[in-house]
């Protein structure tokens, strides 16, 4: 069939680009050729297919929203997770222009943004266009988060000129006209595909993220854009979603079904169709557990010390996991357990306690495998976990995100008591106490209870002033780090300028 084999190519280019360090200038163009409209459904689903690794693995797009923050620390073990001080230079602030993650993520967000404007270019209909345009702002967005400045081409533009690059201000109106343009457009949903509110969610980031992307060192919040940020979110609020009663429900296998907040995911299929979410387990779990994991990735006791101990955030026993394996969601915290209750060991015979203590360097031979809390946010789909394929569908936005960004801009547009009745009855349903008032501090925290894991932390640390600061097992760093340097292999690019300090 045409098109099972033009989705091969767009793939096959896709491949190529994850594995080598191609110049973005050549990554995910695909030639028009004969293509015709019957196409672009295997277009699409490549540009869908494109977003998986950079974003549903640990180590790419989340590794650099969550590692350099205070809510995940992958601590050196002797020899495992040394990989040359790679993880301990994104915790501490000591990434530069050279760093091989760094670069590969750049890369691979760029790719989702080819790949997605190539659709444009093969008469694609109002719907898939505007899904493509969607695809396209959403990849985009986080460049400017991470970089700062957004190559682009347009459809059907060649590869030999480098791209053209936006900065910051032109991309942010580029980004609030095109959302603007399509929304009427898109579908209501389903979930897994580009929607109206998940257009709106986006539109919602970019205003409130507007003033920190402008200025770093010094956010500011326009009360014109705080008040989109509130219309946008109560429409949003007529979509009929609501807080899911068991938190963990939104990210377990039968997420599709489970929640009733998720308002844009990832589809994976069970054995079939998926790239690297069970990493998000496989990055945590010691290897005496089930599934057995990597051993790395942990969170850091003061993060855990911001939960109380009735929110049910903190984690538990989760039927169709914690009886299959002993492992309980969210925070694993102290002796591990199987199914049986038994209790597990570590690979020297020692108890397999997993401790709040943990330094970014861990040395005492019978604490190696055991510092850090560890965390699981997605419940383990069992009967495909040690594939890369397991049935949890991956989570963008979720309702509960909608109504914390609304809360802000209310707080910051001096409604602190319409905010504080929000963040309250979000605390409500996950079983922590009622806040008595609302501050930006713990507004900010409360964030990252509600959010921890899902790749927004860098992001929310940035926008309130707190991503240069000390924090456990960090020193304050430098105002350079509030971007990432445009990588090395890039600079061939002459609309490309290398973010300063680097």
């Amino acid at each position: 069939m045409k098109n099972k084999y033009i989705f091969s190519f767009v793939a096959a280019t896709l491949a190529l680009s994850g594995c080598t360090k191609l110049d973005e200038n050549l990554n995910g163009q695909v030639g028009s050729g004969s293509l015709g409209a019957n196409d672009v459904p295997g277009l699409i689903t490549a540009s869908y297919t494109a977003m998986r690794g950079p974003y549903q693995a640990p180590w790419n797009w989340s590794a650099l929203q969550e590692v350099t923050s205070d809510e995940a620390i992958v601590p050196t073990r002797a020899g495992d997770w040394d990989d040359n001080g790679a993880w301990r230079t994104l915790h501490l602030h000591k990434w530069a222009s050279d760093d091989a993650r760094i670069s590969d993520v750049f890369r691979d967000l760029n790719s989702i943004s080819y790949v997605s404007t190539n659709v444009l270019g093969f008469n694609p209909t109002p719907v898939q266009a505007a899904t493509a345009r969607f695809i396209r702002a959403f990849s985009q967005f986080s460049i400017l988060d991470g970089w700062g400045q957004v190559p682009y081409r347009e459809p059907g533009e060649g590869v030999t000129k480098p791209s053209k690059v936006r900065n910051a201000t032109e991309q942010i109106a580029y980004l609030i006209a095109e959302l603007t343009a399509i929304i009427p457009t898109l579908p209501d949903g389903p979930a897994h595909q580009a929607n109206k509110n998940a257009a709106r969610t986006l539109l919602m980031k970019i205003y409130l993220n507007k003033g920190a992307f402008l200025n770093r060192t010094a956010p500011t919040f326009d009360p014109a854009d705080m008040a989109k940020v509130i219309s946008l979110a109560d429409e949003i609020a007529t979509g009929g979603y609501t807080l899911t009663t068991n938190y963990f429900d939104n990210f377990a296998p039968t997420n599709d079904v489970l929640s009733k907040e998720n308002i844009f995911t990832s589809q994976n299929l069970g054995g079939v169709a998926g790239s690297d979410l069970d990493g998000q387990w496989k990055c945590t779990l010691h290897y005496n557990q089930n599934p057995n994991g990597f051993n790395g990735f942990s969170t850091l006791s003061n993060f855990y010390n911001k939960f109380e101990a009735t929110d049910q955030r903190r984690g538990g026993a989760y039927t169709g996991q914690t009886n299959v394996s002993g492992i309980r969601v969210g925070f694993l915290v102290g002796q591990q357990l199987d199914q049986t209750g038994a209790a597990l060991k570590d690979r020297k015979g020692n108890a397999l306690a997993f401790t709040p203590e943990v330094s970014i360097i861990e040395r005492d031979p019978n604490h190696l495998e055991v510092a850090g809390i560890r965390v699981i946010k997605y419940p383990i789909d069992y009967p495909n976990s040690g594939t890369r394929r397991p049935d949890n569908d991956w989570v963008y936005y979720r309702y509960s995100d909608v109504l914390l960004m609304k809360a802000e801009a209310l707080l910051r547009t001096s409604q602190a008591g319409a905010a504080l009745t929000i963040v309250n009855s979000i605390r409500t349903v996950r079983g922590a106490s009622a806040f008595a008032s609302l501050n930006l501090d713990n507004l900010l925290e409360e964030r990252g209870r509600e959010l921890y894991w899902e790749s927004f932390r860098r992001q929310d640390l940035i926008r309130f002033g707190k991503f240069l600061a000390a924090w456990q097992e960090k020193p304050a760093s430098e105002a350079k780090y509030l971007l990432f340097p445009i990588p090395d292999n890039q600079l061939g690019n002459p609309n490309l300028i290398q973010n300063p300090g680097f």
